[in-house]
């Protein structure tokens, strides 16, 4: 489904564009992803709306098969977020230790003291952050729009099942030119 109205209080939000993350190979290239990401930050930036650059440092305790990381020390700069997109003046950041944005956080405390009633979200990786947020999102009660360019994973077919089968239950989803006409 396309977008078709953004509320009047919309955020971006943006998730783990990184140095760590943006490095791994993706199934769309990160470059493309970044600069989606940055023209949307500069166009919700211009009108005054709040961006929200999300970044993970840590992995939540608990045990699983696939542990994050090849183990070992990450480089000190592997949870900064890439230059391009700031962080400027006013924005949002949040540091998180899960997949998803709003567990463990103040986003929603945040977003709610600033009127927010949508989030516009992008980041990597699709079926991880970016799904875990946007379920929580809707959980929350936001309208969600997912932007569909700005937005990848290391898995082509986790990707695509996030955004053929997932998102479309939870929100809208459009291309980074049609969010900005949006915008006005």
């Amino acid at each position: 489904m396309t977008a078709t109205i953004l509320d009047p209080k919309t955020a971006l939000v943006v998730i783990d564009l990184q140095k760590g993350i943006v490095s791994l190979d993706t199934a769309h290239p990160t470059a493309d992803i970044v600069a989606n990401s940055v023209t949307l930050a500069d166009a919700f930036r211009a009108k005054g709306l709040p961006v929200v650059l999300v970044h993970v440092i840590d992995g939540a305790p608990g045990r699983n098969e696939a542990p994050a990381g090849a183990g070992g020390q990450l480089p000190t700069d592997w949870a900064d977020i890439v230059p391009e997109l700031g962080p400027r003046e006013g924005d949002i950041v949040v540091t998180k230790r899960t997949w998803g944005a709003f567990h463990g956080t103040d986003l929603d405390l945040r977003l709610r003291r600033a009127g927010v009633t949508q989030v516009v979200l992008t980041g990597i990786a699709t079926s991880i952050g970016v799904e875990s947020t946007a379920r929580s999102a809707y959980e929350h009660g936001y309208n969600v729009t997912v932007v569909t360019d700005a937005i990848t994973d290391m898995d082509a077919d986790a990707h695509r099942n996030s955004v053929e089968k997932i998102f479309p239950r939870l929100s809208e989803t459009d291309t980074t030119e049609a969010i900005v006409a949006l915008l006005g």
